[in-house]
């Protein structure tokens, strides 16, 4: 069965409407384009308001951490969970100036979390990954695991109202997976997708290419988007996949964050062709595997601030450009009823 796109027809009504309200043509830039794919995707023009969004954060480690392509410990990553939990971490604190729930979610962190909320552990796959240079990450059982809590925790969104997700990512050592994915996915080579990820030097970064490298060399025979994502990615990558699907087979929009959710945008893609009409790109960052990946799916982000912190920062911070889109389609007044004549 084929993926259905936004309506576009609907699409079409709504920059209508656009051209329509009390402003000169196009004036709105390209508000005007963000607002028309939100009215798209729910099938009203006007769109609804923005009013309940849900950042989802997989969260796990990776076994290639220990080759050295990373520039902090892994163990950062079950402190940023507890970050996270205590509601303190970027994306925490910019959620909550915009009144976004956040569901961050260990898939595969290398620790237990003792004391963490039972909803943080309830979707765990296993501790950490295989080292994608000489082994593949996850089995085939793991990934079909991961595909079915993606599609859990959409049902579980969609069951409560949820309009956008927000898709984040949280885990020391992700960007490599990721990039590794990007390259394998687009047929590139690893001095084209390797970035400094949190801070890597020229030392680091040259080993990050070369573990990417080989990486692919180890997969090269691998062709299909599933096994791809089992070979190269990790649990917590493949759950982020599931969600995308899921949320597109389902009509339910995504807000994308860094190279992280853009790597498995662009894996969503290839598993469900048609995913990518229902993302939109939050924001640029400054590693390189994300830029290829963006121009792959044709999404421009919506905003280039240099962020690179990841955990749905980057998205979070364009949402609130998203809802003026919404706003302004919603709320502004038409050209035409300003120059009725007066009864």
């Amino acid at each position: 069965m084929t993926l259905s796109p936004p309506d576009p027809q609907t699409r079409v009504e709504a920059l209508a409407r656009f051209d329509a309200l009390a402003k000169p043509l196009g004036s709105l830039g390209r508000l005007e384009e963000l607002g028309a794919w939100v009215a798209a995707c729910q099938g009203a023009c006007p769109p609804r308001p923005l009013e309940r969004v849900t950042a989802l954060v997989p969260a796990g480690d990776h076994g290639v951490v220990a080759a050295g392509v990373a520039a902090y410990p892994k163990e950062i990553t079950a402190a940023m969970v507890r970050t996270i939990v205590a509601g303190v971490a970027g994306v925490s604190v910019l959620a909550a100036q915009h009144g976004v729930t956040v569901r961050v979610l260990d898939i595969a962190v290398d620790d237990d979390l003792e004391g963490v909320p039972a909803e943080v552990t309830a979707h765990k796959i296993r501790r950490s990954c295989g080292s994608i240079d000489i082994e593949d990450a996850i089995s085939a059982e793991e990934l079909e695991r991961a595909f079915q809590v993606g599609a859990t925790l959409v049902e579980e969104e969609l069951a409560v109202g949820t309009q956008l997700l927000v898709l984040g990512d949280l885990g020391i050592g992700n960007t490599t997976p990721a990039a590794a994915l990007i390259a394998s996915t687009l047929g590139l080579r690893a001095e084209q997708v390797a970035g400094r990820g949190a801070g890597l030097d020229d030392e680091g970064l040259t080993r990050k290419a070369a573990v990417i490298q080989t990486a692919l060399e180890r997969t090269a025979h691998v062709t299909d988007p599933r096994e791809r994502l089992a070979a190269l990615g990790s649990a917590d990558l493949a759950v982020a996949v599931g969600i995308m699907v899921a949320a597109a087979r389902a009509g339910l929009p995504v807000l994308l964050d860094g190279v992280i959710s853009v790597a498995e945008a662009l894996v969503a893609d290839s598993v469900e062709p048609g995913a990518r009409e229902w993302f939109v790109a939050g924001h640029r960052s400054p590693e390189p595997a994300q830029s290829l990946a963006l121009e792959a799916l044709g999404l421009v982000p919506i905003i280039d601030l240099g962020m690179r912190l990841g955990e749905g920062s980057g998205a979070m911070t364009a949402l609130p450009i998203l809802r003026s889109a919404v706003v302004a389609l919603h709320d502004m007044a038409l050209l035409a009823d300003l120059l009725a004549p007066a009864e």
